[in-house]
């Protein structure tokens, strides 16, 4: 006989709750093996692939690409033993009576959620013609232009078999809820229509508007930065600098036969100089531990690098990058921003930074007051770097000169060494032979 198991979404990442379908990877029919990729999911920390850990053909797909599926919630169904003898796929037990409509509250803020209730029999309602499908994940519907309708997914089903836009209709249900019956009188050209609100102009401001689901990247951005910037003191200090040596220094790297191949930007230069300066001023390489009421230092310098991708702003780390060569350094920032570009980034890749460096000298940017990442206490921006007007031995001369900018948690960070810090960082940019002392 045919086994029939049920996929659940599985928690990619500590304390994730939700994901979002990317793009199925098999269709129904399809023949699988064990860890086989099946489907790319979308978390709040990043796009991730997601293998099987059976071996099967796939019988059914339970949600659509674009929704939203609760951790645990079943995804798919799979016959892991096809060779038996045929039988039904998998259904629940056939439903003695239609159900009713279940409640729904709309979740404030990110469109439409289904809510699980208790099912109740609605009066005269008659046994259902074939065995209920497999019970899908809670899901929710994206939002079209500037109105959500609030509908259960069998509504919705029922509104697409009908022919029936749901946009055009107003739920008679608690909320504003769409039932069967506003789509069941709307199929039989009963149904009032949705009420356009207009103002004098004559137009709806709706249409004029895009509302776009906050999840995924963009939430979890949201809530970390929020986090940080209502819970750390933030102290911004800003340093202009010649970095006339450095870029100088960077033409004869590109010329010599070690770094053939190898990409040396400024963030590489960077990069080095947060590392050696991290040393001497441990501060800004710890972090407050509010429920231990510690101060915590790190022996280590696991770096952020801000990186800015289709699916919003992601901070992969490189780990032990203060143990690294310049050389070193350098293939692993090519290799991370990559990654974090074609939006691969792994969720473990993000996790455990000690500090972080963001570049908006790329956007053209002199300088920002950049946010803490959660868990740290420090972040420096890099500007563009531009030709300008520079006085060397009382003379006026063009430089390429950079902004720097450092924000510190000032609980942990005093002025002294966020100062102390960031001039060091700028001594090892104008002049990286600096680095020969440290």
């Amino acid at each position: 006989m045919p086994e029939y198991k049920q996929f659940p979404l599985a928690d990619t990442a500590e304390g994730l709750t939700e994901a979002d379908i990317i793009a199925w990877q098999v269709k129904p029919g399809d023949t699988v093996t064990v860890n086989q990729i099946v489907v790319e999911v979308e978390t709040a920390k990043a796009a991730v692939e997601l293998p099987i850990p059976w071996a099967g053909v796939i019988t059914e797909l339970l949600v659509e690409p674009g929704q939203t599926v609760e951790v645990g919630a079943p995804i798919l169904t799979i016959d892991v033993d096809p060779g038996g003898k045929a039988a039904p796929a998998p259904t629940a037990a056939p439903a003695a009576e239609e159900p009713a409509e279940e409640e729904m509250k709309p979740l404030v803020g990110y469109g439409s959620k289904a809510v699980v209730t208790q099912r109740r029999a609605r009066k005269g309602a008659t046994p259902a013609p074939a065995p209920v499908a497999p019970a899908a994940a809670a899901v929710s519907s994206k939002p079209k232009g500037g109105y959500v309708p609030l509908a259960k997914p069998p509504v919705r089903k029922l509104a697409k078999d009908l022919g029936v836009d749901l946009h055009a209709l107003t739920g008679t249900a608690d909320g504003g809820v769409i039932t069967r019956d506003d789509v069941q009188a709307a199929a039989n050209g009963s149904a009032a229509p949705t009420a356009v609100s207009t103002v004098d102009s004559g137009y709806d401001p709706a249409t004029r508007e895009r509302r776009v689901p906050i999840k995924g990247v963009r939430k979890a951005t949201a809530a970390a930065m929020v986090q940080s910037a209502y819970t750390a003191p933030h102290v911004t200090e800003f340093l202009t600098i010649d970095v006339t040596p450095m870029m100088e220094f960077r033409e004869k790297l590109k010329k010599s036969r070690e770094f053939a191949g190898v990409k040396v930007t400024p963030l590489t230069f960077a990069a080095k100089a947060v590392c050696l300066a991290a040393k001497r001023t441990p501060d800004v390489n710890a972090v407050w531990d509010e429920a231990a009421q510690e101060i915590v230092y790190k022996d280590y310098v696991h770096l952020g690098i801000a990186a800015a991708t289709p699916r919003g702003l992601v901070v992969p780390k490189v780990r032990d990058a203060d143990s690294m060569s310049l050389k070193e350094l350098a293939i692993a920032l090519t290799e991370l921003t990559d990654v974090a570009r074609e939006g691969k980034t792994t969720p473990a890749a993000m996790l455990g930074g000690t500090i972080t460096i963001t570049n908006v000298g790329v956007f053209g940017v002199d300088t920002g007051t950049p946010i803490i990442n959660p868990g740290e206490s420090a972040i420096l921006c890099l500007g563009a770097i531009k030709d300008t007007p520079w006085v060397v031995d009382g003379e006026i001369k063009v430089r390429k000169v950079l902004q720097l900018s450092l924000s510190f948690d000032h609980r942990v960070v005093d002025g002294q060494q966020g100062s102390e810090f960031l001039a060091d960082v700028g001594a090892l940019l104008a002049d990286p032979a600096v680095a020969i002392t440290y």
